[in-house]
């Protein structure tokens, strides 16, 4: 199998979150100017929503009947939109700190948002305790909060299960729990785990915490968790970090596969993605050094099938639901102005999976 790029669309500003129409020919990018676009992805043609976050629009999730977009932002809010006029009709001040990333539960009844501040907690710069909840949980049709879960802060990433029971969230401390939700939005997680090869302690130039699980999926049986992030590294502030990812039995907390040695690079990987078959998955990102930021694996053994390197940052992969196209979305740099006028630095790329 191989990646065959077919469209490569700009948009105003970078990319943070993405949502994809099931027939693959139409998305919803959640972007940097805290707008959302709805893009035409055969043409490139886009047109912005009328509501906008006051700062980064970082999540973007599309309700299984086409009609309603949500989306949350660096401003803690949560906003409904109807597709057809592109008008908000609902909004609720999620967190006091930003969204850093929103899921949908399967059956599109349950919207997921989780938040948090790295705050130093103590002279190890350990985090400090959270503020408010790490991880809620609301509900769709009603726009009521109806579960909030207790996390270490920052928390980056957060997936449901394809049964919409279960909710796992992570951190950038590498630490990841499970809860069932059936458990009326409270108590202990079911299952919970850290592993260290996702974060770091910084040696050089700065001394903090720095790395995380930045994208959560399980797997389409549901069996299996999968996590990608940035590994250890001995200088924070350049963000070369090992590109990696791995795969977890969720109910025992226990690593069953991860990236094999010498098919990774340095870089900051942002998703994750099965594909509808759950034959192969996705990972991409941003890549500091190494020769790709996009790869699909095998996951029967791990192994890597094919890789690109878009020379772009990646924040989202979404498969078309036949799994014959991946959309990578995310940003090509961050240029300033220039004679006053900023240059369209957001990508949305349309890519074909092919036979090799």
């Amino acid at each position: 199998m191989k990646l065959t790029l077919a469209h490569d669309h700009q948009l105003p500003t970078g990319v943070l979150g993405f949502a994809l129409k099931p027939n693959g020919t139409r998305g919803f990018a959640a972007c940097a100017d805290g707008l959302i676009y709805d893009v035409d992805l055969v043409t490139g043609k886009h047109e912005a929503f009328a509501e906008r976050h006051t700062s980064y629009a970082s999540g973007c999730i599309l309700l299984p009947d086409g009609s309603t977009v949500i989306s949350a932002g660096y401003d803690g809010r949560i906003l409904w939109h109807e597709v057809e006029t592109r008008r908000c009709w609902r909004q609720v001040q999620a967190h006091r700190f930003w969204s850093w990333q929103l899921a949908m539960s399967p059956d599109g009844r349950l919207v997921a948002s989780t938040t948090g501040q790295y705050l130093a907690g103590g002279w190890k710069y350990e985090p400090a305790a959270e503020t408010e909840p790490s991880v809620v949980v609301y509900d769709v049709l009603t726009g009521e909060r109806i579960a909030a879960f207790p996390h270490t802060p920052p928390v980056l990433s957060c997936a449901f299960s394809p049964d919409a029971r279960y909710l796992a969230a992570a951190n950038m401390q590498g630490e990841v729990r499970v809860w069932d939700l059936r458990g009326g939005g409270a108590g202990e997680p079911v299952s919970r785990w850290s592993t260290p090869d996702f974060t770091s302690w910084g040696s050089t130039k700065t001394h903090h915490f720095c790395g995380g699980i930045y994208a959560l999926a399980f797997s389409p049986d549901g069996s299996a968790l999968l996590g990608c992030g940035m590994g250890p590294m001995t200088d924070p502030m350049a963000g070369n970090g090992k590109m990696t990812w791995q795969r977890w039995d969720w109910r025992k907390g226990e690593r069953t596969a991860q990236i094999r040695d010498g098919q990774h690079g340095s870089g900051l990987m942002e998703s994750v993605a099965w594909t509808p078959d759950g034959a192969h998955f996705l990972m991409a990102g941003r890549q500091a050094q190494g020769t790709w930021n996009a790869a699909l694996f095998a996951s029967a053994d791990g192994g890597l099938v094919h890789s690109v390197d878009t020379k772009k940052r990646i924040t989202h992969a979404r498969f078309g639901a036949d799994g014959r196209t991946v959309i990578l979305a995310g940003a090509n740099g961050q240029p300033g102005r220039k004679d006053g006028v900023w240059p369209a630095w957001g990508r949305v790329q349309v890519y074909r999976i092919e036979e090799a």
